[in-house]
């Protein structure tokens, strides 16, 4: 039986499936691309004459939300050039051919023949329009109203009181409790009337059950004779005949078994059960009955192309079926009757050439030998001649039946032709088979290559078991089609009971180009040799995939589905064998193995450091396979164990067993790797399902991406993550809501999208109506964008604005007709609306919209986001993905980087949404600001944020933002590789976050000038960052403290890399530029060096640290970058005249004072004045300020402005003896006022605003984000950090950070460290660092290791500072009485003892 999907639609989905179906139109002239339906839903309305089986609402316009489930017959243009301007006939598209009416013909209109989807799977609906405008639907099928069908008597034998609030009435499964009618052609023929009859008297019904029972009782057969008024049917041409019966479980089994699969899972969670069910969406659908359908009649003539004669063909049914999917159907074949003489034998070949041309060209060896002795037989032997069609009618029943079992259809041959008894089984027989032929050589290979050749390889886990090179060379025959005719036995050396149960066979095609001479590859196919545990046998037909090359060297069965037809089949008869698949059984675990060393076991350590099997060499995965009895979760990975194995025997698969019977799981994300395609496996893919398993939902949303391309490695839709994944889906709308946009894009995937498609249709059905309502408004919603992005793309660049303000008003529309949308970036942002006056396009080169909406809070802002057509966000979506699992990895260790991730979705191909962040200006932006070198200058970030934070304590706020979140993105963008960095790619918030954006180059990938890497730095960090993080230099402690935070992370996230490197391996076969191979794995293990210890990696961060902070071509990228885009939008004089003092009068303004007045003085030894300062805004704040500061400030103002006349300052030759402080307070006010209330260049001023807006600096970090767990100096004496361990004769000291180390004119060093372990007779302990330029507080994170270092009783560690020669301090260490592997503070001295 057939089984579709399909889902209600709006009037306005209509409208996009029909644009898209017009577009495809044309490829065949009258036909759409071919897509095949899986269906878990009826037929809703009434049945009129007048409207299609789409329903009552929808006249002649096909559903825009039906879900297609393969598009393998979606030719691209070479495919097109092979066959010309008229393709093959093959099943995987709806043909409709026009041809002049013939005299037989009984109804008056023109002939048609039409092949629907429910014929073979790879086939859709043509648009109806273009199928039957022209003729009323009662002319082409003739329907009898006649049957049990009563859609008032059915019952929804699992809703509830709940339930049926919320049905969803174009969603169920199966075919339960439905009669099946048999259509006829006309009601005065004797044939149809019986048909009738038998109907009325059928209770015969087929229904989908939890036990996979699809036929109560066994399909019926039907035979009809063309419906010819003059001729009587003779009882012998039954032989001739060939009847056809609906397939109940035959080739659409795997089909039917998943269709029962998500009804069971949906069952499972009924509305009424809220333990279950979340209460807000789920519905469950009622089963329907066909009671609609009786209700028309419809007629169907059928002609050909292939012949001018009618095809003795009587559709009753499914097979050639235009409107309604009935359920049973019968075909007479009527080759030659004695009584109808006038018939020729060319007519008779001629139809059994188009028989076999709707079964995808394939002329079988006994077709052929039919139709030579039905041509050599004399015209007068008619008993030869009735042979001979009877052999032709067997050999074309023998082709129905291998198609039928070969491919997706929902038919067979209601007589199975006869086949010899299962051959006698060798005990453990070798693998062979014959390869037959490859039907249906298009005419353009013909004229091309000389002849053809093919090629076989057995594949299991990515891996080449075995393979035969090209056989024998063969041009091209022809009988009915081309057709290259091998008919030759392949034999393996491998038994065949040795080979895994997932063995893939792929044979490829060859041709020998007629003029370069070379052999080129011009298509390919594969298929399972075990399938549901038993091996394939008879003759199997299967679709080759016209490509150069197979995509990737990894082959599932989800790669090609070639049970769906194509241009090009190939025959191959296998051995007609029973043979099965026999499980291994786990071996037992042995206790006489050799028990490892310690030393083995510091290698299997080190080795389980790699995360992926991938990254082991042949010489690490022996050592590892050979010690796997002894690896466990405490000291190894389990993917790295189990795929160490070196081969895949069922020796060594059951060892593989054993290993994961007896793992004990600490984690379930330790087990992703095993659904990565190193693991094919289903048993071992089902143990990490149940890890899975003990997610919670949020903690599944975070995976959802691997987890769907981990589905191209499962075996069968039915495997135990699909199941989960469905089951999730009704338990979370969160869940369902990703997985459906993540299906969404998938289907653009060329190899697997056939899976998607049936689990995106599968999803639909578990998720419910109101759901689907949301997924329906959300598709229609980026469709308009997508529109409108093109659109604006398309217009010039002076049109453009105009372009987008027309284009918007399709959005305002759209909120009209469906009120409120919830966005696919996230469902809990529901949005009315769209701000026009807010929405732009940038002047990027992928000319990206702005899209203002509406929130439906109505206290909240507008929600902005980017849309993108033209850019593939894929690659943005995995970066932000590991960076949010980063951030995560950090909260759970108590450390918030204070990162600003925003959301990224792919939508479709090359176009989705990106989340816009409030506030937040480019790094670009705030260099402009700063006039043409503002790159260049080292004050640039510090000036802005001065600028928006008048007051010292949001100034402070700002840093300690700035100062996490910088070292965040510097951590992450150093693991991914990120390149493409400049200042465009930088963003800034007011309150001092920083963050990245635009991730289209990763994993090193840079660009280049010629041979030079743009990205010559390791991440970005400037030295205007430094400047800004210690505010000028005042504070140089806070960069060691910055480099400690960033050490810290760096080892946090060091501890999860098996977790981020099996992540980003479940994505390389995603189709992501520039993550495609083990080498992007590798150079994120670079990265990460699980290997190394903690002191060693952070030695190792703070070189790339200063490697960055010395880069100084970032800058001069940063500037060029500035320059280029100057260059396009105006000079830079403009762009600085027009952009930085409109700012800076803005804050200006902003910041002006009205008034301040003292209001006191503090008891302290120097006095302070407490200042009240009241700015123009009303806000008020409080200063101190000494009498000398006052005076300095005055100093200033004389020097800046000679020519002004400043208010008299009341110096201290001013003051009386006694009340001083009083007289000082009243003079200071009484200045105060004149200096605000005077001009407005004085008031104004920098050194003004600076002097009473600036509070006094506060100490921001807090005790918990201080990375420095050693004790903190309370005095300024100089001092050295150190970290001293000692393990197996190894002494390792990690020199951090000196502090307050000064020459002795009391400059800043050049300061370097020197090391001697006491005693040294031989002078040979000697350690060196590396100098740090001039500065007093140095950070080195330098590691020094002494080896053969038997004891440390009496050892002394020296440590000498030096600059340039010069001695700046030492200190001697006992080593027997320091705390070892703790950060310590030592005094330095000033002298070498």
């Amino acid at each position: 039986m057939a089984y579709f999907w399909k889902m209600p639609l709006t009037q306005d989905g209509l409208h996009e499936r029909q644009s898209e179906d017009e577009a495809s139109y044309s490829v065949y002239h009258s036909s759409p691309d071919g897509q095949v339906k899986l269906r878990l839903d009826r037929v809703v309305g009434e049945g009129s004459s007048e409207v299609s089986f789409y329903g009552p609402a929808y006249l002649q316009v096909p559903e825009e939300n039906e879900f297609f489930l393969s598009d393998v017959s979606n030719l691209d243009e070479a495919e097109k050039c092979l066959y010309g301007v008229n393709p093959p006939q093959f099943p995987l598209k709806n043909l409709y051919f026009e041809l002049p009416t013939s005299n037989w013909q009984q109804v008056g209109v023109p002939p048609t023949v039409g092949f629907k989807p429910s014929l073979l799977s790879g086939c859709n609906d043509p648009p109806v329009e273009n199928s039957f405008s022209r003729y009323p639907i009662e002319t082409l099928y003739d329907y009898d109203p006649n049957g049990r069908n009563t859609m008032s008597t059915t019952t929804n034998e699992f809703a509830s009181d709940v339930e049926k609030e919320n049905t969803n009435l174009n969603f169920s499964i199966g075919f339960e409790h439905i009669d099946y009618q048999y259509p006829i052609f006309s009601n005065d023929s004797a044939s149809g009337q019986r048909m009738k009859d038998e109907r009325r008297n059928s209770s015969n019904s087929f229904l989908v059950s939890s036990e996979g029972t699809y036929s109560t009782n066994p399909p019926r057969k039907l035979t009809t004779g063309p419906v010819w008024p003059s001729i009587s049917v003779n009882s012998s041409l039954a032989d001739w005949s060939i009847q056809l019966v609906e397939a109940d479980q035959w080739s659409n089994e795997s089909i039917a078994s998943f269709c029962n699969g998500v009804k069971k899972i949906r069952d499972a969670y009924p509305a009424s059960d809220l333990k279950t069910n979340t209460g807000k969406i789920w519905s469950i659908t009622t089963a329907l009955s066909d009671e609609i359908l009786c209700k028309s009649k419809f007629k169907v003539s059928i002609l050909t192309n292939c012949s001018s004669h009618l095809l003795h063909l009587t559709p009753c049914g499914k097979c050639f079926e235009f409107i309604f999917p009935s359920r049973i159907y019968a075909i007479g074949f009527w080759f030659f009757s004695p009584c109808y003489q006038q018939h020729r034998v060319e007519t008779v070949i001629e139809e059994a050439k188009a028989i076999c041309s709707i079964l995808c060209s394939v002329e079988t060896r006994a077709i052929t030998d039919a139709v030579k002795k039905l041509r050599s037989a004399p015209l007068e032997k008619t008993q030869v001649k009735e042979n001979a069609v009877t052999e032709l009618s067997a050999a074309i029943s023998h082709l129905i039946y291998i198609f039928s079992s070969s491919f997706n259809t929902d038919f067979q041959p209601a007589k199975i032709p006869r086949s010899p008894s299962y051959a006698a089984v060798d005990l453990d027989p070798p693998l062979s088979f014959t390869v037959y032929a490859a039907h249906n050589i298009p005419a353009a290979w013909v004229k091309s290559y000389k002849v053809f050749s093919f090629s076989c390889s057995l594949t299991y886990a990515g891996k080449k078991i075995w393979q035969v090179k090209n056989c024998k060379n063969i041009p091209v025959k022809k009988s009915f089609f081309f057709l290259a005719n091998w008919n030759e036995k392949i034999s393996f050396p491998l038994q065949t009971k040795s080979l895994p149960n997932e063995t893939i066979l792929t044979i490829k095609l060859f041709g020998l180009n007629s003029e370069s001479k070379n052999t080129e590859i011009l298509a390919w196919t594969c298929s399972p040799l075990y399938q549901k545990q038993k091996f394939i046998h008879g003759t199997v037909l299967l679709s080759m995939a016209l490509y150069s090359m197979p995509p990737t060297t990894m082959i599932t069965p989800g790669l090609w589905d070639a049970s769906l037809p194509a241009p090009v089949t190939l025959q191959i008869d296998f051995p007609k064998t029973n043979l099965e698949f026999i499980k291994p059984e786990p071996e037992e675990k042995r206790d006489d193995l050799e028990e490892p060393t310690k030393e083995c076991l510091k290698h299997i350590a080190r080795f389980s450091q790699k995360g992926s099997p991938l990254l082991l060499s042949e010489q690490e995965r022996r050592f590892l396979w050979f010690y796997h009895s002894y690896c466990n979760n405490e000291n190894c990975s389990l993917p790295l164990v189990l795929g160490s194995a070196p081969s895949c025997d069922r020796k060594n698969i059951s060892e593989m067993y054993m290993v994961l019977r007896e793992w004990s799981f600490s984690n379930p994300l330790e087990v992703l790797g095993l659904l990565t395609f190193s693991f094919p496996d289903q048993d071992i893919r089902r143990t990490a399902v149940q890890q899975i398993e003990n997610l919670s939902n949020d903690e599944l949303l975070e995976y959802l991406p691997q987890l769907v391309q981990a589905i191209k490695f499962e075996w069968s839709l039915e495997s135990p993550l699909v199941k989960l994944l469905l089951c999730r889906s009704l338990q979370s709308v969160q869940v369902t809501h990703q997985l459906y946009w993540l299906l969404k894009d998938a289907e653009n995937e060329a190899h697997f999208k056939s899976w998607y498609q049936k689990l995106l249709a599968a999803l639909q059905f578990c998720a419910g109506k109101a759901l689907n309502d949301e997924f329906s408004k959300e598709r229609k919603l980026i469709k308009i964008l997508g529109d409108i992005a093109e659109n604006v793309k398309a217009a010039s660049d002076l049109k453009r604005q105009e372009v987008l303000k027309i284009e918007i008003n399709k959005v305002k529309q759209f909120f009209q007709e469906v009120n409120v949308c919830r966005l696919p970036l996230n469902p809990a942002l529901v949005v009315r609306g769209i701000d026009a006056d807010a929405c732009s396009y940038f002047t990027s080169k992928a000319l990206p919209l702005k899209i203002s909406f509406i929130n439906t809070d109505t206290l909240s802002r507008n929600i902005d986001v980017i849309f993108k057509v033209g850019d593939d966000l894929r690659q943005d979506m995995l970066v932000l993905q590991i960076i949010r699992i980063m951030d995560n990895i950090w909260l759970q260790e108590g450390l918030d980087m204070q990162m600003i991730i925003y959301r990224c979705l792919s939508t479709g191909k090359s176009q989705g949404v990106v989340q816009m962040v409030p506030d937040a200006t480019t790094l670009a932006n705030i260099h402009r600001e700063s006039g043409l070198i503002g790159p260049l200058k080292e004050n640039t970030i510090k000036k802005w944020f001065s600028h928006h934070h008048p007051l010292e304590s949001s100034y402070q706020e700002a840093i300690k933002n700035f100062f996490h979140s910088c070292a965040g993105w510097c951590i992450v963008t150093f693991i991914l590789g990120v390149c493409d960095r400049h200042n465009d790619n930088i963003m800034l918030t007011s309150t001092g976050h920083m963050f990245h954006i635009d991730f289209g180059k990763f994993l090193g990938h840079a660009q280049k000038f010629g041979n030079i890497k743009r990205d010559r730095a390791p991440f970005i960090f400037t030295s205007e960052m430094e400047y800004f993080i210690t505010e000028g230099g005042k504070n140089p402690k806070r960069f060691q403290e910055f480099v400690e935070l960033c050490c810290r992370a760096y080892n946090i996230v060091r501890k999860h890399s098996q977790l981020l490197l099996n992540l980003l391996e479940m994505m390389l076969h995603a189709g992501l530029p520039e993550l495609n191979s083990i080498q992007d794995l590798k150079y994120v293990y670079d990265n990460l060096r699980p290997q190394d210890s903690d002191l060693q990696a952070t030695s190792h961060f703070t070189r790339k640290i200063k490697e960055s902070l010395e880069c100084f071509p970032v800058k001069l990228n940063n500037l060029i970058h500035i320059l280029a885009q100057m260059s396009t939008t105006g000079s830079a004089k403009s762009a600085t005249s027009q952009s930085a003092p409109q700012e800076s009068n803005m804050l200006d303004a902003a910041k002006s004072i009205a008034r301040a007045t003292i209001l006191g003085v503090s008891k302290k030894p120097d006095s302070l004045y407490l200042v009240q300062v009241v700015q123009t805004c009303q806000m008020v704040t409080f200063v101190e300020k000494s009498f000398d500061q006052f005076s300095k400030l005055h100093s200033h103002l004389q020097k800046q402005f000679p020519s002004h006349a400043l208010p008299e300052f009341p110096h201290w030759w001013h003051l009386p003896f006694t009340d001083l402080e009083h007289k000082r307070m009243k003079d200071l006010n009484l200045y105060m006022m004149q200096l605000l209330n005077g001009s407005s260049k004085l008031s104004n001023n920098e050194h003004v605003l600076s002097f009473f807006l600036d509070g006094s600096k506060t100490d921001w970090l807090d005790e918990k984000a201080l990375v420095s767990k050693g004790p903190k100096s309370a005095d300024q004496k100089p001092g050295v950090q150190l970290v001293i361990s000692y393990e197996s004769t190894h002494l390792t000291i990690l020199l951090k950070h000196m502090r307050n180390i000064h020459l002795p004119d009391g400059s800043a060093p050049t300061a370097h460290a020197e090391f001697y372990l006491l005693p040294d007779p031989d002078e040979v302990s000697k350690r060196k660092t590396k100098a740090v330029p001039k500065r007093t507080d140095p950070t080195y994170n330098e590691i020094v290791v002494y080896d053969a270092v038997t004891e440390l009783q009496g050892r002394v560690l020296q440590l000498i500072v030096k600059s340039k020669g010069t001695f700046v301090g030492a200190i001697n260490i006992q080593l027997n009485s320091v705390p070892l592997n703790e950060e310590k503070w030592y005094p330095l001295g000033n002298s070498i003892i």
